[in-house]
């Protein structure tokens, strides 16, 4: 049974409340291709991914970017190859990563050549800066030889003069278009191991090409909203759109766009799978945005909060909640809570009162609490590690 410190005073406990806990939302199914050891498509759970900043040519620090990044939970990488000498450290990087690696390739289908024969998992291509089909053609057949994935990756930037011309501009239809007409090219010479992209700096018109596309083809998708932007803003547009389409069952891997540390879009990708249940999820601390009706710093106590949590790793959602009408009902469907207010806080774990403490020990009670939680879920996994670092 959990106990408090002594000096941090217990409460009676009253008949516990049943958490709700709703499945995820269902997803299109799709055909299921591999990069490397890893599933895409299908049943295969959605992967996260993000792309070095590193030269790649400079193999060392490419990959301790890319175990940073796997360190963070991406399931695959990106690395450009905008020179010779990127794709020529390609083979090295391949070796070394553990984590699929993708080379992203434009404009050069000699280095797609070079990446495919350097043991790359998947490659890259954009059909805007790719545009002779004979060499898509090869590219199909020597992948398929090699068994790597082909990632068609239109951009809403980067479209065919032709298609512009067609369609008016980038639009959805204008985007869709040049996916499955790269798709065909693909299919032409027998290779189906290919996921598609229609990225655009839209979230909106993001949202709607890839239903569109999702239509039309069965190949898996890659969800991303291109030039996200920074940090902040970046996440919001990408939880919009990405988040959007995930909850209609659309998108079987993801990328967080961000002018931002690579480790920054993996976290902003996991969060988005984590709140629609599509990963489970870590720890999690939620709280009230407060209001007229707030009898303490929620603001403050949340912070407080995060920090003092900080180095627990464990599937833990905790509640700091400030207001006495709704915060107690709040606190009680996360795993741990506070419903806090007049100089004191009801410290509720799963659906039951536990303790009341004095305002000043609620974070300490939280960290309490949220510890031996942490530590019960590992002694249940068979894991002996203490749980913070």
């Amino acid at each position: 049974m959990s106990t408090l410190p002594d000096h941090l005073p217990m409460a009676p406990t009253p008949e516990p409340v049943a958490n709700v806990d709703l499945p995820p939302p269902p997803r299109k199914a799709t055909r299921k291709i591999r990069l490397g050891p890893l599933e895409v498509g299908g049943d295969a759970p959605i992967s996260v991914q993000t792309m070095t900043v590193t030269p790649t040519h400079e193999a060392d620090l490419t990959l301790q970017a890319i175990a940073a990044a796997q360190a963070a939970g991406a399931d695959i990488v990106r690395v450009a190859v905008p020179r010779r000498e990127d794709a020529e450290a390609l083979a090295y990087i391949a070796e070394h990563a553990r984590i699929p690696v993708i080379a992203d390739i434009h404009f050069q289908w000699k280095y797609a050549v070079m990446a495919i024969e350097a043991g790359c998992a998947g490659v890259r291509i954009n059909p805007g800066n790719i545009k002779k089909h004979d060499k898509v053609a090869l590219l199909g057949k020597m992948a398929d030889e090699a068994g790597v994935a082909i990632r068609i990756g239109v951009n809403g930037g980067s479209l065919e003069d032709t298609i512009l011309e067609e369609f008016g501009g980038p639009t959805p239809e204008a985007m869709v278009e040049s996916a499955l007409r790269e798709i065909r090219l693909l299919e032409d010479v027998g290779f189906h191991d290919t996921k598609v992209s229609v990225k655009h700096s839209d979230p909106w018109v993001m949202i709607q090409t890839y239903r569109l596309l999702s239509q039309r083809t069965d190949y898996p998708l890659h969800l991303g909203v291109t030039e996200a932007g920074p940090l902040k803003t970046g996440s919001i547009k990408s939880a919009v759109g990405i988040g959007a389409l995930l909850a209609e069952g659309i998108g079987d891997t993801i990328r967080v766009s961000l002018s931002a540390d690579p480790v920054e879009e993996v976290k902003a990708g996991i969060a988005i799978l984590e709140s629609l249940h599509l990963r489970q999820r870590g720890l999690d601390v939620v709280s009230c945005p407060s209001c007229g009706r707030a009898q303490v710093d929620v603001w403050t106590l949340a912070e407080d909060v995060q920090k003092g949590l900080e180095g627990i790793e464990a599937p833990l959602r905790v509640a700091v909640m400030g207001c006495v009408v709704n915060g107690p009902g709040e606190a009680r469907e996360a795993d741990l809570g506070v419903a806090a207010g007049n100089g004191k806080g009801d410290i509720i774990k799963k659906g039951e009162k536990i303790a009341t403490v004095r305002e000043e020990d609620i974070v300490e009670a939280l960290v309490h609490f949220a510890s031996e939680m942490a530590d019960d879920i590992r002694r249940e996994r068979g894991e002996g590690a203490p749980v913070v670092a």
